[in-house]
């Protein structure tokens, strides 16, 4: 077998023909890779190489053919094979020779590219910013395709005399095993079966492993693929020695042996993550979320088309994680990827109103184009479908003043954490209630629109009349939502939601302790602060809170217009700093505050946390280090504003505005009578099952400003008067996620994903430099080595 391993190897490389072969395939790959722009590297400005990854299969399906049709069909065509087989040697060793010098082949021919890898090191920012193991682990699946394209090109070989037709059966072959299964999978003839047809071919093993994903079955499968052809290659060139019947029971246990094997690696398999970050180790929670599935589950990706680079990866970075979890749960999860703008107008306008009820709305892009911008819109969102019940889920989390591809990173860092809470409220049946509390004089429904339509994507969303509602009814709700209360609460509200918490409930508060207004500011100039009687003192410090009477003024606030000076004819206005608009920017790695723009609030106060055993608390907002505390009652005016600020005035301090509780509450009401209202016998226990609350001392945090001229309501945390997206609706959606979920699934978006990058200045000041180099670099290393080896030859035998 040595010998015709030497043989097969030396043949190829002693003709012209094998480096001319090589010549073309690094030319076309360089080409593709780093100068054509719709492939290219230095186009996409990642510092990857999934671009070669990509196309190294369908260069594969030419290359890996030209070098394997002479193997067999070759030798019958000059006469020699005749000669080969009088040889002491078996036939399985001659395969195995043919097949393993082909490979060998092909592992040399890509031992140029590894070129690639150090112009993208080099690149880099900073340099050597490069995933290393990924790329490696990429090379492992290109090898492993090679060696099945190889084994398909043996078993062609062997069927033809002619080289020719060699070679076309051969392509054919690797196109079908490749890209045939994929494609018949989605037929809509074979819906109830895609997971086990796209299985069945090359592909969704091969992008399994390019990512640098080691996993038992891709393994299992390629060593079959690799040992079927050869084992057919083996009985079609001994047909004429066996029985009919003797082959037959031999292919029957051959394939019998093969399925079983494959079962047997579905069933009780292992995987190695070789990514620097582990991108695609799918968590515990999640594993045991998509093994938990009863029914199908179908999510289909919104964003396709013609995208840009980053987008494009946010895309595959879904396909991906999605392609994980199918694994799973094969048959009861499955996926599409769409694009809903396709087709005429008509059709765009029907997918357009469709999605808009589901919540799902499109994002306007500026790409930048060769004649300047233009505008693009994408749907950067999924929809997670259960029988009849559709979860809309956002694949894009933008952060202020944060670079595109920034934003796009932490889009993939959330994207376990989007898709597995909404597969975890479609299998659940629905959505979770929340509810807001009314008849205390809460903010009207205008002001809550968006907060309400925000969540009713994921939930379904009321109002709660704490006086009417029944305690079984209360305790149906997923969350409960206090916002701005401004009329005190009775005892038997209170009661009831005491029993509510102790029955494991979840509650925020979002308190105003004092009463404060713009309006008023702008009436009379100035204004004096009262404290707002709640009657929830008690009820809060029970529990461990206690919002204090005062409001906060900070530096880092949001901006009111001012009427500054001017003329009896001109009034000029001016946007100002307000100071008791403080802007809270989390700085906090605790998954609900996690990558969020700043909070704006308005009138905000201070809360302390009272020591109650058995409660953690974990602070979410605070303000700047540049902040003072007006205590009650607190008088202030608008030349807080107009006049410049004293930074010495505020004190090098951060105060506390919102924390997270966690634990078995105490019972206010443990020793007290029950309130008039509350069914008799209704029993009080002193502590409470585990439960969640978050306690804001800020009213309007989940108030959504209105528009004064038509009355619309602005989305919530805009700022109309700067037109700034703060993070307020972010906030609430994360907020009452971990409420009504698992602490475990919250846990997911502190997911870190290093941001790699190629150094833009550097590509546009060099890119011909490195186009050259990648181009012309490998050939050269081909000519090199074929000059050297030509030398050789001519030292031994002349």
């Amino acid at each position: 077998m040595r010998s015709i391993y030497i043989k097969e190897i030396t043949a190829f490389f002693n003709s012209l023909t094998g480096y001319l072969a090589i010549g073309l395939f690094l030319l076309a790959t360089g080409l593709l890779l780093w100068v054509f722009p719709d492939t290219s590297v230095l186009a996409h400005g990642y510092a990857s190489l999934d671009s070669f990854f990509q196309l190294s299969p369908y260069l594969f399906m030419f290359f890996i053919p030209a070098i394997t049709m002479r193997s067999i069909a070759g030798e019958r065509s000059d006469g020699t094979w005749q000669l080969l087989l009088t040889r002491p040697v078996s036939m399985h060793h001659i395969l195995l020779g043919k097949f393993l010098g082909s490979l060998t082949i092909v592992l040399l021919a890509l031992i140029p590219t590894t070129v690639y890898y150090l112009t993208i090191y080099q690149l880099a920012t900073p340099v050597g910013n490069v995933d290393t193991g990924a790329i490696v682990g990429s090379y492992i699946g290109l090898t492993l395709l090679g060696a099945a394209f190889s084994a398909v090109g043996v078993f062609a070989s062997a069927l033809n005399k002619n080289v020719i037709v060699a070679f076309l059966v051969a392509l054919f072959g690797c196109f079908l095993l490749f890209y045939g299964f994929e494609s018949a999978s989605g037929l809509t003839a074979f819906s109830n079966m895609a997971y086990g047809i796209a299985s069945l071919g090359i592909q969704s093993h091969f992008d399994a492993i390019s990512r640098g994903v080691l996993d038992s079955r891709d393994l299992v499968y390629f060593f079959s693929v690799i040992f079927v052809f050869l084992a057919a290659a083996y009985a079609w060139l001994l047909r004429d020695r066996w029985a009919v019947k003797a082959m037959m029971t031999r292919i029957v246990m051959m394939v019998s042996g093969i399925i079983v094997i494959n079962l047997f690696a579905a069933w009780f398999f292992g995987r190695i993550d070789l990514t620097a970050d582990k991108r695609f180790t799918l968590s515990p929670i999640s594993i045991k979320t998509i093994k938990e599935l009863r029914a199908p589950l179908h999510v289909t990706v919104l964003l396709d088309g013609d995208l840009p680079a980053g987008f494009e990866r946010l895309k595959r970075a879904a396909i991906d994680m999605l392609h994980d979890m199918k694994r799973y749960a094969p048959g009861m999860l499955s996926f599409s990827v769409v694009d809903p703008l396709t087709g005429n107008t008509q059709q765009q306008r029907e997918n357009t109103d469709a999605l808009a009820q589901h919540g799902v709305m499109p994002t306007n892009l500026n790409v930048r184009t060769d004649a300047g911008f233009s505008q693009q819109l994408v749907y950067p969102a999924a929809l997670v479908t259960v029988d009849d019940t559709d979860i809309p889920v956002s694949l894009l989390q933008n952060r202020m003043n944060q670079s595109h591809e920034a934003a796009l990173n932490n889009s993939i860092q959330n994207l376990e954490y989007a898709l597995v809470s909404a597969i975890r409220k479609a299998a659940g049946g629905g959505r979770p209630l929340i509810g807001f509390t009314e008849g205390h004089g809460e903010p009207d429904n205008l002001k809550l629109y968006d907060a309400i339509q925000s969540l009713m994507s994921s939930y379904q969303v009321g109002f709660v009349n704490l006086d009417s509602i029944t305690i079984g009814g209360l305790n149906r709700l997923g969350a409960l939502i206090i916002a701005k209360p401004t009329k005190p609460f009775s005892e038997t509200e209170k009661y009831k939601i005491n029993h509510y918490v102790m029955g494991g409930g979840s509650v925020i508060w979002a308190i105003d302790q004092l009463d404060a207004h713009l309006d008023s500011l702008r009436s009379d100039g100035q204004q004096t602060a009262v404290a707002r009687h709640l009657q929830l003192d008690d009820l809060l410090f029970t529990y461990g809170i206690r919002f204090n009477y005062d409001l906060i003024a900070d530096l880092n606030s949001a901006q009111i217009p001012l009427t500054m000076g001017g003329t009896a004819n001109q009034t000029p206005i001016e946007l100002a700093h307000w100071p008791l608009y403080p802007v809270f920017v989390p700085n906090d790695d605790q998954p609900i505050v996690k990558n969020l723009d700043g909070i704006r609030s308005e009138f905000a106060g201070t809360l302390d946390t009272i020591a109650v055993p058995g409660i953690d608390k974990t602070i979410l907002l605070a303000s700047s280090p540049f902040s003072r505390v007006l205590p009650v009652p607190a008088t202030f005016s608008l030349q807080m504003a107009a006049m410049q600020p004293d930074p010495e005035s505020f004190g090098n301090q951060r105060y506390t505005v919102a924390t997270l509780l966690e634990g078995e509450f105490p019972s206010v009401f443990a020793d007290r009578p029950v309130p008039a209202g509350i069914p008799e016998g209704m029993a009080t226990p002193r502590r409470g099952k585990p439960a969640k609350m978050i306690a804001i001392a800020d009213g309007d945090v989940f108030s959504g400003q209105v528009n004064p001229t038509d009355g619309s309501p602005y989305p919530l945390g805009w700022d109309r008067y700067t037109e700034q997206q703060y993070g307020n609706k972010t906030f609430l959606l994360n907020a009452v996620d971990y409420l009504t979920d698992d602490g475990a699934i919250i846990d997911l978006r502190a997911k870190e994903l290093k941001l790699r990058l190629l150094n833009g200045v550097k590509v546009q000041e060099e890119r011909v430099l490195w186009q050259w180099i990648n181009v012309a670099l490998p050939c050269i290393i081909l000519l090199l080595v074929a000059i050297g080896q030509h030398q050789m030859r001519k030292r031994k035998y002349l």
